[in-house]
């Protein structure tokens, strides 16, 4: 009996520690998926609300791959509480898998999920009804440096136009220093005396530098003219070598020009070396005694002599040149400038390549910007408008018409072929007009790979297709890439070439055009010419 009441107790103990470990349950919302189609797999524990739940912070599902994985829900289920976690699985191999067993922690006991099998099956295609295609080869693609070229101009743009503001401003002053140093140092007196009357100070400052550009006109005259060396002298210096000229006789000064002198040369110390303030009305009388000062000198100067006077003319001359020189180069320089930036300014209206081009008289550029020439050719006549006229290339087959334009070395060949035999006799002639027609087109196609060949052409990759002209004439295209051994170039050169094909009973109609692969304009030449082709049928 206490043996049989021992199980029961134990029994109990081992129920009620199992259901506080909580319950766990795994589930996905599909067994059997497709390629590429998305599982929930969840993982859920029931709980109370003291059990302490950790799920699997880096869970493994391979051969899976891991799309998401949701947070931790929570919702109180009776007297528990359900923890749910969810993850997105996905597979891109078709076959038969099982997710891998996940691991729970409840209360630090672990909890572990059973395997479950998925399905992934493949993704049955109906080719009667979706077409197959082959794989697309891969495509070379230009880096783009527009956009870097163009900020670069703007860069430049911009630096030119500072660059000609500060040589605009260099100008106008050197072109002033020029011609006040061709003038008489009288007149340059007066005039630099003219633009101190248009100021009126008011700071100290502006007092400073109006009596320093006031007492240097004065000094630099007397120098100039009187030959007196007085802008390294002291106003004291230069007061004693005017008394000393006028006490020898060789400079005839009234003695109170000289004390009105002194005063200007007082009150302009006071001001630069005391911080002295005068007032407006002394600094305009101060100007006007300089100027006093500056014509008196001039009177009482002495004649010059023949000989200064050479040196005088001779000085002039010397001036006149240096400022003629001087205008040359500052001319130059200046058109060099705007022609700079002109330039630029173009290639950001117009773009880099088409002026770059331009310039360098890019050949198929000019082509192309040429004067262009509308004329029909052959028999039946085909109205074509190429860069230049075609011309007529001497055959010996009498049934064919030739003409061309340039070489398979020029930078854009354009061959124009009209290739009507005489008619066969009725018995010669097909039965079969489609097995004649394909018969004639393979023909073509073969003459013309044969003619590459001729010339020397290899890996020769060609397309055909069936256009309209934009008059409406339906033609069979021909068209490929090939390498041709041009003149001058080490390696064979890439080229594009274009053939159109007009087929009639009669005989046939061959346009041929080739071109460097590369060209940046060969082809819109060659769309040109297709829009202009037309076939004359009735004269």
């Amino acid at each position: 009996m206490k043996k049989g009441l021992l199980y029961f107790c134990f029994f109990s103990f081992f129920l009620t520690w199992s259901q506080s470990q909580g319950e766990l349950t795994v589930a996905v919302d599909s067994t059997a998926v497709k390629i590429g189609e998305q599982i929930d797999y969840i993982l859920q524990i029931k709980a109370d609300s003291t059990a302490q739940v950790v799920f699997p912070e880096e869970p493994l599902f391979a051969p899976f791959e891991l799309l998401e994985s949701s947070p931790i829900d929570t919702i109180r289920y009776q007297s528990h509480y359900l923890y749910t976690k969810k993850y997105a699985l996905i597979q891109f191999d078709s076959g038969d898998y099982f997710i891998p067993q996940q691991q729970v922690i409840v209360d630090g006991f672990s909890k572990i999920a059973d395997l479950i099998p998925i399905r992934v099956n493949t993704v049955e295609v109906d080719t009667t009804k979706q077409k197959l295609y082959e794989i697309k080869p891969l495509q070379e693609v230009d880096r783009n440096y527009e956009e870097l070229i163009a900020q670069i101009l703007w860069v430049v743009v911009f630096l030119l136009a500072l660059v000609g503001v500060f040589y605009t401003y260099l100008f106008q002053k050197r072109k002033k220093e020029l011609r006040n140093r061709e003038l008489p140092p009288f007149d340059r007196a007066l005039e630099a005396l003219k633009e101190l009357e248009k100021e009126y100070p008011s700071e100290q400052e502006e007092y400073k530098n109006y009596y320093s550009r006031l007492t240097d006109v004065v000094r630099r005259y007397l120098e100039e003219e009187a030959k007196i060396d007085a802008l390294e002298s002291t106003s004291d210096e230069l007061l004693t070598k005017l008394e000393l000229r006028k006490n020898a006789g060789t400079l005839d000064l009234d003695q109170k020009t000289l004390n009105s002198l002194r005063k200007v040369l007082q009150n302009a110390d006071l001001v630069k070396f005391a911080k002295s303030l005068p007032e407006q009305q002394i600094a305009t009388a101060d100007r006007t005694v300089v100027e006093q000062v500056v014509k008196e000198t001039k009177e009482a100067l002495p004649e010059p002599t023949e000989d200064e006077l050479r040196e005088q003319e001779a000085y002039q001359e010397y001036l006149a040149k240096k400022r003629r020189k001087e205008q040359v180069i500052w001319g130059l320089t200046g058109i060099g400038i705007l022609s700079v930036l002109a330039l630029v300014v173009s290639m950001l209206i117009y773009g880099y390549y088409p002026v770059r081009d331009t310039i360098l008289r890019y050949p198929t550029k000019e082509l192309y910007s040429g004067t262009w020439v509308n004329s029909q050719y052959g028999t039946p006549p085909l109205k074509i408008e190429t860069p230049e006229v075609l011309e007529r290339m001497i055959r010996e087959e009498k049934t064919i018409q030739q003409f061309s334009l340039g070489t398979f070395d020029s930078p854009f060949y354009i061959d124009l072929l009209f290739d009507f035999p005489k008619q066969k006799p009725q018995q010669e002639q097909s039965s079969d007009p489609q097995q004649a027609d394909l018969e004639k087109g393979q023909a073509l196609v073969s003459s013309i790979i044969s003619n590459f060949e001729s010339k020397g052409a290899v890996n020769i990759l060609m397309k055909n297709d069936a256009i309209e002209l934009p008059s409406g004439v339906p033609v069979a295209k021909v068209y490929g890439t090939l390498d041709y051994p041009k003149q001058g170039a080490s390696n064979p050169v890439r080229c594009s070439f274009n053939a159109l094909l007009f087929t009639f009973e009669e005989g046939t109609i061959i346009l041929t055009m080739m071109y460097e692969k590369d060209d940046r304009y060969a082809a819109q030449i060659e769309q040109r010419i297709i829009n202009s082709l037309e076939l004359i049928k009735e004269l």
